[in-house]
C-alpha cells in the first residue's frame, strides 16, 4: 500500500484533502447538544429500557440511558444546571424517604 501522502499528492485525490465533506468531526462536536427542557430523558424511568440482545441477537446487559448518553449531551449553561439537579434530586429522594418512614411509624 501507499502512503498516505502519495495518496493525496495523487492529482485525482488532491480535493479529498481540502473538502469539508471528508474532515473528521471534531470532538466537541460529536454528540448533540440539548438544552434544559430535555435533561429529563438522562434520569426519567419513561426513557429506561434494559436490554437483553442487540439486534443481531447477541447477548448484551446495557440500557437505552448509556445510547442516550453515547449520543446527546447537555448545553455548556444546563451541564452545570444537571449537576445540581441530581443532587437535588437525591436530597428528595431521602427527604420522600424519610417522611415515608415517619408516616409509616405514626399508622
Amino acid at each position: 500500500m501507499s502512503s498516505q501522502e502519495e495518496i493525496l499528492s495523487d492529482g485525482r485525490f488532491s480535493c479529498v484533502a481540502r473538502d469539508p465533506r471528508f474532515w473528521e468531526m471534531p470532538e466537541k462536536e460529536h454528540k448533540v447538544k440539548i438544552d434544559k427542557r430535555f435533561r429529563a430523558m438522562f434520569h426519567d424511568k419513561k426513557f429506561k429500557l434494559r436490554y437483553t440482545v442487540d439486534k443481531r441477537g447477541r447477548p448484551v446487559n446495557y440500557t437505552s440511558t448509556e445510547n442516550l448518553r453515547k449520543f446527546y449531551a447537555l448545553s455548556e449553561s444546563d451541564s452545570d444546571l444537571s449537576e445540581s439537579d441530581s443532587k437535588e434530586l437525591t436530597v428528595k429522594k431521602k427527604k420522600k424517604k424519610k417522611g415515608k418512614g415517619k408516616g409509616g411509624a405514626d399508622s
